[in-house]
């Protein structure tokens, strides 16, 4: 029997995966009766590469260069089994590794998360990825409104994944402390609390395993490389720098920016994704890279 256990698993929506805007636009405007019309009509029509293409092409590269199967590609789509044909079509034209999916031909694709052990979760929909995040797992709302201008057939030699701190990697903690009492507040929270180990937020677990997965390689020819790209600056680094030692975790760059725009260093750094949980900088920071909104609060604080 076939076992995920020990592999970096990646859910991701047709929509993340491919450029289907006007599909979905067809969807929103006059249904899902036109909607399946469409694709089957077109089911011979090679779909464009999406926003997520090129981090899932990156990703599946990591199997042929481990020589074992470390990481595993599943499509989580709404589409019923009858319009998927286009897409198992695309994956199969620009040579996909993908073999599994789940069709959930219009229902939630929360409950199959945990079935199918699933680390990262990409979609462009809203509520799919609000109900996985309030499942547990790490998610985010992908944008789909630039498509990028690569080739996307090019081999892609290493895989930069980058992350904001508080209420991605870490909980909302700190940040809800600002936002109630200010940055002088927020400041000396910081301070006072710099050896307390941050708790952890919705991409903690996902960050462990790619540092788990970093730890295979030597660190100057790693395929992966992290960033932490963040609005904390000193004395507020002290704590975020403890708590990952604390996590024997692995960040290749941090930038503490103090409140300067994300946008030039992301572009700087061509992550191949950014998570951000504020709208704000993940719409500034979609027009220059792969972003995804991580649409988390946490409740229990």
């Amino acid at each position: 029997m076939v076992s995920l256990k020990n592999c970096l698993v990646i859910g991701i929506s047709s929509r993340a995966l491919f450029d289907l805007d006007e599909e979905n636009r067809i969807f929103e405007e006059q249904g899902l009766d036109a909607y399946a019309k469409w694709q089957i009509d077109h089911e011979q029509d090679i779909l464009r590469p999406g926003s997520g293409f090129a981090l899932v092409k990156a990703l599946l590269k990591l199997n042929e260069i481990s020589k074992e199967r470390v990481v595993e590609v599943l499509v989580m789509s709404r589409n019923s089994p009858d319009t998927s044909l286009r897409i198992f079509s695309s994956i199969e034209h620009y040579g996909l590794d993908i073999t599994r999916a789940v069709l959930s031909g219009g229902t939630s694709l929360s409950a199959y998360l945990k079935a199918f052990g699933v680390d990262l979760f990409l979609s462009a929909n809203e509520g799919d990825v609000k109900d996985a995040i309030n499942s547990g797992f790490a998610a985010g709302r992908i944008y789909t409104n630039t498509i990028y201008d690569f080739d996307p057939m090019k081999e892609l030699k290493q895989i930069r994944i980058a992350f904001d701190g508080d209420a991605v990697l870490f909980s909302d903690e700190a940040e809800r402390i600002f936002q109630k009492d200010g940055l002088e507040a927020f400041v000396e929270n910081e301070k006072q609390n710099a050896r307390k180990e941050l708790p952890e937020g919705p991409f903690a677990k996902f960050l462990k395993t790619i540092s788990d997965l970093q730890k295979r390689f030597e660190p100057e020819s790693s395929p992966i490389r992290t960033a932490l790209v963040t609005a904390r600056n000193a004395p507020a680094h002290e704590r975020v720098v403890r708590t990952l030692r604390a996590w024997d975790v692995r960040i290749d760059e941090a930038f503490f920016l103090g409140g300067i725009s994300k946008t030039e260093v992301l572009k700087a750094f061509e992550p191949h994704i950014f998570f951000d949980d504020q709208k704000v900088h993940a719409d500034s920071a979609s027009n220059v890279v792969p972003s995804a909104q991580v649409p988390w609060k946490n409740e229990k604080q």
